[in-house]
């Protein structure tokens, strides 16, 4: 495990991440990777995180190495995470981070003996962290913000600006992905869409919504094709998607220009795929993050939830969201019953945004736009 630097003839440090548990948060993660690389060179940083994020810790060259997390979320599993434990005290780490919040999240680097435990703290686990930090939330608001704190010391300022997340990919494995899913024939004029959302459908911009933003793009931009992603989960919002383009085009679903990925894919398909969409449109979701970190020109419509502390990270973004009083709510499902924070927005706006986003680059300053939908 420990490595010895070739020019300096000294030990390398290595650093443990106990990584988040969300796709979106692992993505942001990214930044953190970036910050202990500017101000530790050399450093060898390892991932502990569930399985599935493989395919996005591929992706960022920071990462040396995924160690898979036995346990399911919100698993206790203290036999599994003592064994884990024990096994980590072998490669002789010289620090870990702990990202999620949880007490659970800092037993198994308790178990593991690594000498310093980074972590905010949280579920009463100042004793299980030897440098457990206290939160400002007023000053660190955004949640990549504390991501990055944790990897300088408590007397450090974070770093200003903050880096941004950028997912690597592999230019021939793209072609090969495309070239599966029958794609790459379309001249690169792909319009993603991402109408999904694990939290729940508060945060679900509606199907005819993005129906019509599809058949609209369609119409107006030659060579055109729309790929509709998700998890299985969201294949049936997806295809009713497709079937009401094809209807109001008068195509079938399986000849018309709309292509339902969603299940059919895996993430480290969907992120390659991603790469190369000419817009996204997306709700507040994992795979929002995603197409930020790839820098794809992106309208991210916000419903129940806000951007304030975990915004897309990049400058080729708009974001949308009304201003109705009883929004951010956070709520899964709708409380008043009306979701008018998203029927609110209407698909002409949607529109609008992906046009400024297809005129020449905006000014590069690594933030993102917010426009607010009057109501």
């Amino acid at each position: 495990m420990r490595k010895t630097s070739d020019t300096q003839g000294e030990t390398d440090e290595c650093i443990l991440i106990v990584g988040p548990s969300w796709v979106g948060d692992m993505v942001m993660a990214q930044a953190l990777f970036k910050v202990l690389k500017q101000t530790r060179p050399g450093c060898h940083i390892d991932v502990l995180a569930p399985p599935w994020s493989r395919p996005l810790l591929d992706r960022m060259p920071e990462v040396a190495g995924a160690i898979d997390m036995p346990l399911a979320h919100g698993e206790l599993g203290l036999a599994k995470r003592w064994r884990l434990g024990r096994f980590l005290k072998g490669r002789q780490y010289d620090q870990v981070i702990v990202l999620p919040n949880s007490f659970k999240s800092a037993l198994v680097p308790l178990f593991s003996g690594i000498p310093l435990r980074t972590g905010w703290r949280g579920e009463k686990r100042g004793w299980v962290l030897n440098d457990c930090r206290d939160l400002d939330k007023s000053a660190l608001p955004l949640m990549v913000q504390r991501f990055t704190a944790l990897g300088v010391s408590a007397t450090t300022t974070v770093p200003d600006p903050t880096p941004v997340p950028g997912l690597k990919v592999d230019h021939e494995r793209v072609a090969q992905v495309a070239g599966k899913f029958s794609i790459s024939a379309h001249n690169g004029n792909i319009l993603a869409l991402c109408p999904g959302a694990e939290f729940g459908e508060a945060k679900q911009w509606p199907d005819h919504y993005y129906a019509a933003v599809a058949e609209s793009y369609l119409q107006n931009n030659e060579n055109a094709r729309v790929v509709l992603f998700g998890s299985a989960k969201d294949r049936n919002v997806c295809q009713k998607i497709v079937d009401q383009v094809s209807f109001s085009s008068g195509m079938s679903a399986s000849s018309g220009p709309c292509l339902n990925l969603a299940g059919e894919t895996t993430l480290a398909e969907a992120v390659d795929l991603l790469s190369l969409a000419t817009v996204v449109v997306s709700n507040d979701s994992g795979l929002m993050h995603i197409a930020a970190s790839l820098h794809r020109p992106l309208v991210a419509i916000y419903g129940s939830t806000s951007s304030d502390f975990t915004p897309p990270l990049s400058d080729r973004v708009e974001m949308l969201a009304t201003d109705i009083v009883c929004r951010p709510c956070f709520k899964r499902t709708c409380p008043l019953q009306h979701k008018r924070c998203l029927t609110e927005i209407t698909p002409d706006q949607v529109l609008s945004a992906i046009e400024r986003l297809q005129q020449p680059q905006i000014a590069s300053n690594g933030a993102a736009s917010i426009a607010i939908v009057d109501c």
